[in-house]
C-alpha cells in the first residue's frame, strides 16, 4: 500500500496516544518500515539512529532473528495458554523463575501482566488486598513524586504527576498524594546532594504525618523519573526513601518500568542502591519492546500475608493475557541476550553517551546535562544563569523533533525544552557518536529560530 493511502487511513481511523487528535490530522503520520539493530527506516527510506529505543524500550535493538524464532517456536507449539484454573505453560514458569532468581532480594513471586499502565495497576490492587488482610484497610492512602510517571490507567494516572495526565480526567484522586520531585537541576534546595535527600526526607516525612502515619499505604518512585524529563536522583536518595518509608512501616513500590533490563547499567537500577522493594514493576526492556508484556514482582512477606489471608479462596486479580506464553518464550530469549554481551555494550555505550552529551555544554542552548547509563537528558535554555526554559513559542517538542528527524535521530522532545535519551543497548561507537553529532546540529538549527533568538537577547 503506498504511504500517502497509509496517512489518509491512519487520519480517519487509527487514534494514537497522548496526542493531540486534531494535530495529528492535520500533521499525518510518518509510517516507520522497517529496522535493524539501532537504525529505523521510514516508509520513504529515510534512515535514522534511534536515540530513544521505540518507547524506552527496544533495548535489545531491533531485528533480532533469535527473537523472531523463539516467538515463532513457541506460536507453533502453543500460542495461547491461560494461567486462570491453576493452568500455566514452560515460557511463563521458567521465566518467573529466571526473574525471581536475578530480581533484588526476596523479590521471589512474579505477576506477569500486559505492559507497565496495568503492573502498576496491579501493585495497587494487591496493596489494598494486603492491608485488608492485616487488619488495617484504614491504609488506604497512596504518595508518589512531581513529575514522576506510572502509567496512564484510570488509577495509575493518578499516582503519575504529569498535568497533560490529569488534564479532564478527574485524576488524582482523594487518595493520590504528592511530595516534590528531587529535580537536582531546578531544586528549591539547590544542587547539593545532600541538600536534596534532605529535603525530600523532610517532604515526605511532613506528607505521612500530615495524612497519618496509620493512613498510608505505599509509596512509589521511579529510581531515575523518565517521562518528567529523564530526572536522576542524587546517589543514596532512592535508599534514604525507603528507609523512611520503612520506618513507618509503609510499602515501598520501585517502578522500574523504565530503568529496568540494562537501561541504567545493570539488569535493574535498584541494584545501583542495593535496596529491595516491597513491590518492583517491570515492563519494556523486559521483551525488548517486541510484544507486550509487564511483571510485577513481589516480596515474600507480601506474598505470603496476600497468601494466608485467602487461604482456599481465590484472590480476584487477572487478566487474560497475563502470562502469555508467547510474550514470556520472547522474554526469555531477550534475557539470553541481554547476558550474551548486551548489558555490558550497553556500560560502555552509556559512558560514552554521556561523555558525548556532557560536550555539548558548551552550546549556547545547553543548561543541563544528565544521566545514568543508556538514559540521558540535556535540557535547553535561553539563559544559563538564570535557566530560563525556551519560550512556549518556539514550539520545543515539535521544531526540535522534527529538525532531529531529518538530521537522521529519534530523540524525545519535551514541551518544557528537554530532550530524552534512551538508545538500543547494542549501540556502536560510531551510532553513539552519530547521535551526540546529530543533536549537536539540531541544537545549531535550533538556535537561529527568531523566537529562540529573541529570548537570549
Amino acid at each position: 500500500m503506498l504511504s500517502n493511502s497509509l496517512i489518509e487511513l491512519d487520519r480517519a481511523h487509527l487514534v494514537h496516544p497522548v496526542s493531540s487528535f486534531r494535530g495529528h490530522e492535520k500533521l499525518g503520520v510518518r509510517v516507520l518500515r522497517s529496522a535493524k539493530g539501532a537504525t529505523v527506516t521510514d516508509a520513504s527510506g529515510h534512515q535514522l539512529i534511534d536515540g530513544f529505543a521505540g518507547l524506552w524500550c527496544v533495548n535489545a535493538g531491533y531485528g533480532h532473528e533469535s527473537i523472531v524464532e523463539a516467538a515463532a517456536k513457541q506460536m507453533r507449539e502453543l500460542a495461547y495458554a491461560t494461567a486462570y484454573f491453576d493452568l500455566g505453560s514452560e515460557p511463563a514458569i521458567r521465566l518467573a523463575s529466571e526473574l525471581a532468581d536475578r530480581a533484588p532480594g526476596d523479590l521471589n513471586h512474579v505477576y506477569f501482566t500486559l505492559g507497565g499502565s496495568d503492573a502498576v495497576d496491579s501493585t495497587i490492587r494487591f496493596i489494598r488486598y494486603y492491608w485488608h488482610a492485616k487488619g488495617t484497610p484504614q491504609r488506604d492512602q497512596f504518595i508518589s513524586v512531581e513529575q514522576g510517571y506510572h502509567g496512564s490507567s484510570t488509577a495509575g494516572a493518578g499516582l503519575t504527576a504529569l498535568p497533560a495526565f490529569h488534564a479532564g480526567f478527574g485524576v488524582p484522586y482523594e487518595w493520590q498524594h504528592k511530595i516534590p520531585s528531587h529535580y537536582a537541576y531546578r531544586n528549591p534546595a539547590g544542587s547539593d546532594p545532600a541538600a536534596i535527600i534532605a529535603s525530600s526526607l523532610d517532604a515526605l516525612k511532613s506528607k505521612i504525618e500530615a495524612i497519618g502515619p496509620e493512613r498510608v499505604a505505599a509509596f512509589y518512585v521511579e529510581p531515575i523519573q523518565g517521562s518528567g524529563g529523564v530526572l536522576v536522583p542524587p546517589p543514596g536518595w532512592m535508599k534514604a526513601m525507603h528507609e523512611l518509608c520503612r520506618s513507618y512501616g509503609i510499602l515501598f513500590v520501585a517502578d522500574e518500568v523504565i530503568t529496568g533490563f540494562g537501561r541504567t547499567g545493570p539488569l535493574f537500577a535498584c541494584s545501583d542502591e542495593d535496596i529491595v522493594p516491597d513491590f518492583m514493576t517491570t515492563a519494556k526492556g523486559l521483551t525488548s519492546g517486541y510484544v507486550p508484556m509487564g511483571a510485577v514482582f513481589m516480596s515474600d512477606h507480601v506474598y505470603e500475608v496476600l497468601a494466608d489471608a485467602a487461604g482456599e479462596a481465590a484472590i480476584g486479580h487477572g487478566q487474560t493475557y497475563s502470562a502469555h506464553p508467547v510474550s514470556a518464550a520472547v522474554g526469555l530469549e531477550v534475557l539470553k541476550l541481554y547476558e550474551g554481551g548486551l548489558l555490558e555494550n550497553g556500560v560502555r555505550a552509556g559512558a560514552r553517551l554521556m561523555a558525548g552529551l556532557e560536550s555539548l555544554k558548551d552550546h549556547p542552548l545547553v543548561g543541563d546535562v544528565r544521566g545514568r547509563g543508556m538514559l540521558a537528558a540535556v535540557e535547553l535554555v535561553t539563559d544559563k544563569a538564570k535557566k530560563t526554559p525556551l519560550p512556549a513559542a518556539a514550539a520545543p517538542a515539535r521544531r526540535v523533533f522534527d529538525r532531529a528527524w531529518e538530521n537522521g535521530v529519534v530523540l524525545r522532545a519535551f514541551g518544557n525544552g528537554v530532550l530524552g535519551y534512551a538508545p538500543p543497548l547494542c549501540c556502536t561507537d560510531a551510532e553513539i557518536d552519530a547521535i551526540v553529532e546529530r543533536t549537536r546540529l539540531t541544537l545549531d538549527q535550533t538556535l537561529q529560530d527568531p523566537d529562540v533568538r529573541g529570548a537570549m537577547a
